[in-house]
């Protein structure tokens, strides 16, 4: 693979499902973006999104003919999370009542679930989410516990309930990718919408931590990093860009599948730096999946930034190299 291609594994590039692609397209024909987020809401039903995945996905062989293999990923958590409904999708419910269920019975509604999503083509779901919320904190937990993201409120309930639906995605074959390491449950601002937000209580021994061992431990294929701070674990940057938050997770928790970024496009976390930037710092401190889901438009000066480095800097180039390594291996383990 060329340097170029490489890069194009390690991105993944968000497409409208209602609305305009051409700027995605592009990026996949310039960039060889190999993998895709399908952003947004519809309630269009799944012939619509098969067709729209079958599209992208030819456009991707065709792009990049040595990996014509592409990660189709969505957010299809339940509750006020869930991008595909209509005609063939379920409508899931929030985390918080999912966890009401008996593992058993959460297995099988989410491996009935997977299926819907595997129908279409989707091979990614980035959930569950694995954050532990507190019940007397919640409503004013922004990303997860005001919107019932969470699986319950006890460590055991979020770690049952993620579990279980992890192992009913994959039953299915669809992948999953809990979030936000190392926990989203006890910031009060959003990532997506607030800047400085930041975790002072969390550290490598606490409960989130945990709840994504458990996960890492059933077999997750991949894990979406927070870009909140944690003053506990790298005080100076977002766990997003901190290789001592990504240590805790590949050498603390053993994982050694694909780590990947929030989205870095839009998040108001992460504005302060360049579309660039972003995408250099992640993949720097350990990241091998960028995403660049809410503004496509993103996705080409990360592309260019992260090629720019390689070219100068050997070290990062077997950075690149590690990354699209992981990405690939997933891949084929997942389609291949």
């Amino acid at each position: 693979m060329t340097l170029e291609e490489k890069v194009g594994e390690i991105i993944m590039v968000g497409v409208p499902v209602s609305g305009g692609r051409d700027t995605a397209a592009a990026v996949i024909q310039e960039h060889h973006v190999a993998n895709i987020f399908l952003h947004g809401r519809t309630q269009a039903g799944q012939a619509p999104v098969r067709r729209l995945v079958v599209d992208f996905r030819t456009l991707g062989a065709a792009e990049n003919p040595r990996d014509p293999l592409m990660l189709v990923a969505t957010d299809q958590e339940g509750g006020t999370v869930q991008v595909l409904r209509g005609d063939g999708f379920s409508d899931l419910p929030s985390a918080v009542d999912q966890a009401a269920m008996s593992p058993d019975e959460l297995r099988r509604n989410a491996e009935t679930w997977g299926a819907e999503l595997a129908d279409v083509g989707v091979n990614l779901n980035l959930a569950p989410v694995a954050d532990v919320v507190l019940a007397a904190s919640a409503a004013s937990n922004a990303p997860i516990g005001a919107n019932r993201r969470n699986y319950g409120y006890t460590l055991d309930s979020v770690v049952a309930g993620s579990v279980a639906f992890g192992q009913g995605q994959r039953a299915a074959g669809v992948a999953t990718a809990p979030k936000h390491f190392p926990g989203l449950g006890l910031v009060v601002g959003n990532t997506d919408t607030a800047t400085d937000v930041t975790d002072t209580v969390t550290g490598p021994d606490a409960k989130s931590v945990a709840a994504f061992a458990a996960n890492v431990e059933s077999g997750s294929e991949f894990v979406m990093m927070s870009s909140a701070v944690y003053t506990k674990i790298d005080a100076e940057r977002p766990a997003v860009f901190s290789p001592a938050a990504i240590d805790l997770l590949r050498d603390d928790l053993g994982f050694d599948g694909v780590i990947m970024t929030d989205d870095l496009a839009a998040a108001a976390q992460v504005q302060a730096w360049t579309p660039g930037d972003r995408a250099v710092l992640a993949v720097e401190a350990g990241v091998d999946l960028v995403l660049a889901s809410a503004d496509p438009t993103t996705a080409a000066p990360m592309a260019q930034a992260l090629v720019e480095r390689a070219e100068r800097d050997p070290g990062f180039a077997s950075r690149i190299d590690e990354a699209a390594a992981r990405v690939l291996t997933a891949k084929s383990a997942l389609i291949g």
